[in-house]
């Protein structure tokens, strides 16, 4: 008979002949794999391939040969890498800007350019940076391994190549000119960014509002508009800003002893200039006039928003929905309706709002004496057309009929939201799996797939739900004596229908059946779902890397790559995971630890 040890590492991990120490089970368990310290390495696996795999690059052995440049690898997947660089195949597309990659990696760092996403840290200085690579080199730095030191400034470079650039800084020398303007820069990069300036190039575009930037640095500072982080804190007061200069102009507001101050409402500024625009305010000039309508403007961008009512340019467009505005700023409101975002929140109820202006109305209805009140169920309006539009449902009036069916109704929204049906259109698109909706309503419900909210909230179980309709079904449990029940397992069901559909799990009848293989299914969603791997449709697309999958499971939980969500927690220690796969994985490690423990105890 096998003793535990030998069944252990026979059955639960394979483990490097180089790796495993005399103490191998008394070593301490980390994340999903058991590590083990040796001579050499200190890597264990779940799977004897990947073990063999691993013992071939401590002996050097390379199987694999490429056919086209005959050279050798120790793997697979390192010859399938070789041979696409070889062949020129490049299968990972950018869907943001159509640059292609021969490998996986190099597509996801690409990712962070548009995206602005720095995902890796570094452990001393926290600052993030977008590739493991640039990471290690950063870190480097300071751990002080072979170091490359300016003998001017003292500066430490990891690489003596980047020691050379910044040698530049001091001796002057630009070696880099621009072919159009003569302009000289020490650094290649440099050079690139300003081209782009002439060029008008603008290659790193932001996945949320589709605005563009020639320089990568600006388009991670942009996605702070939209994430709201505002890294740059004042230390003498509570106000942060998204860049440093931001911040650098503000200090002086504490520091300055010199400052422009208006003598009508003693507002300070840095800068004359910014003064002298204030002044306008109180004094009432307008010195910028609209050659069309001679309406005037304290502020240049002013006339220049305004002369786009005039010309119909709407250079700012939804790459969601297609909607374009005349204004920036309207855009970035507009997006609260893709993003289902309702910033603005009444304190004295839960209603939300995406605009200051709709919480400012509502908030009327709790503040303002004079209100215009229906005499049928007494609710209250702060305008007298809302109360005109409300009174139609007691009256029964529906002035707005469909074109097309003949389908009337009492207000115009209701009818435009209607007529959608007709067309197929749906404005409403999700930023985050691209799935549209033909009202905005639909859209914000479907939201709370991807934040995990559950609002509805059943008062007999723990039980939530993210729509008041699913909750009113549930409720139906608790409260009908009619139920339909499952004789097998005594599960409870509202509708007959789920009953059907759930009885096919007992009985083992599977009506839907595949075309093409002839594998069977026990609900038509599982048909659809399994033919995709037959046609190869990936309907279900990222919009922040552009990776699709087959399922919209399987998005919503790629999404937590981005989002960096990990709900499923341990219990016995403090890691977390994506996905409930990778945490019943995890928790083996502490049962065969404590079943490992318990047999040294024993022997």
């Amino acid at each position: 008979m096998k003793s535990y040890h030998e069944v252990y590492v026979a059955n639960i991990i394979f483990c490097c002949a180089h790796c495993i120490g005399e103490n191998f089970f008394e070593k301490q368990i980390e994340a999903d794999k058991i590590p083990c310290k040796g001579a050499e390495c200190s890597k264990c696996f779940d799977d004897s391939n990947h073990l063999e795999e691993h013992k071939r690059r401590h002996s050097g052995e390379k199987l694999f040969e490429c056919n086209i440049c005959n050279k050798r690898f120790t793997a697979l997947c390192d010859l399938a890498v070789n041979s696409r660089i070889d062949s020129g195949e490049k299968a990972d597309n950018c869907h943001v800007c159509d640059r292609a990659f021969s490998q996986s990696g190099s597509h996801d760092s690409h990712m962070s350019a548009h995206t602005g996403e720095e995902p890796y840290k570094r452990r001393v200085s926290n600052k993030a940076i977008s590739t493991p690579d640039y990471l290690n080199s950063r870190l480097k730095v300071y751990t002080g391994k072979t170091l490359h030191k300016c003998q001017v400034c003292g500066k430490a470079f990891t690489r003596s190549c980047d020691l050379n650039g910044h040698m530049r800084i001091h001796t002057g020398v630009k070696p880099y000119k621009c072919q159009t303007c003569n302009k000289a820069f020490t650094k290649s990069d440099q050079l690139n960014a300003h081209v782009r300036v002439l060029t008008g190039e603008k290659p790193y575009m932001c996945c949320l509002c589709g605005k563009a930037f020639n320089q990568s640095g600006h388009l991670y500072t942009h996605m702070r508009v939209h994430t709201g982080e505002r890294p740059y804190k004042c230390h003498l007061c509570s106000m942060a800003f998204t860049t440093s200069s931001h911040l650098n102009t503000h200090a002086k507001v504490h520091t300055v002893k010199t400052l422009h101050k208006c003598q009508t409402c003693s507002k300070v500024f840095t800068r004359s200039c910014d003064l002298n625009s204030h002044m306008r305010i109180h004094t009432g000039e307008k010195p910028y006039k609209c050659q069309t309508c001679n309406k005037a403007f304290t502020k240049s961008d002013q006339l220049n928003a305004h002369v786009r009512v005039h010309t119909g340019e709407k250079p700012y467009k939804c790459y969601l929905c297609g909607k374009a505005f005349n204004q920036s700023g309207h855009l970035y409101i507009h997006m609260r309706v893709h993003m289902a975002e309702k910033p603005y929140k009444c304190c004295l109820c839960s209603m939300a709002f995406t605009t200051s202006g709709h919480l400012n109305t509502h908030v009327k209805v709790h503040t303002v004496k004079t209100l215009h009140k229906c005499q049928t169920c007494s609710k209250a309006f702060t305008r007298s057309c809302d109360l005109n539009s409300h009174m139609r449902i007691h009256t029964g009036e529906k002035p707005y009929k469909c074109q097309t069916c003949n389908k009337a109704f009492t207000k115009s929204d209701q009818l435009n939201a209607h007529v959608r049906v007709h067309t197929g259109e749906k404005p409403y698109k999700c930023y985050l799996c691209g799935k549209a909706f033909n009202q905005s309503g639909h859209l914000y419900i479907h939201m709370r797939v991807h934040t995990g909210e559950r609002p509805y909230k059943c008062h007999g179980c723990n039980v939530a739900f993210t729509t008041s309709g699913h909750l009113n079904t549930h409720v139906k449990v608790h409260t009908e004596k009619t139920l339909h029940k499952c004789q097998v397992c005594n599960k409870a069901f509202t509708r007959s229908c789920d009953l059907n559909s759930h009885m096919r799990i007992h009985t083992g009848v599977k009506p839907y059946k595949c075309q093409t293989c002839n594998k069977a299914f026990t609900k038509s969603g599982q048909l659809n779902a399994h033919v995709r791997v037959h046609t190869g449709e990936k309907p279900y697309k990222c919009c922040l890397c552009g990776k699709a999958f087959s399922q919209s499971g399987h998005l919503y939980t790629h999404m937590r790559v981005h989002t960096g969500e990990r709900p499923y927690k341990c219990h016995l220690c403090s890691m977390a995971f994506t996905t409930s796969s990778h945490l019943n994985t995890h928790v083996k490690v502490h049962v065969e630890k404590n079943l490992t423990q318990s047999c040294i105890a024993l022997t």
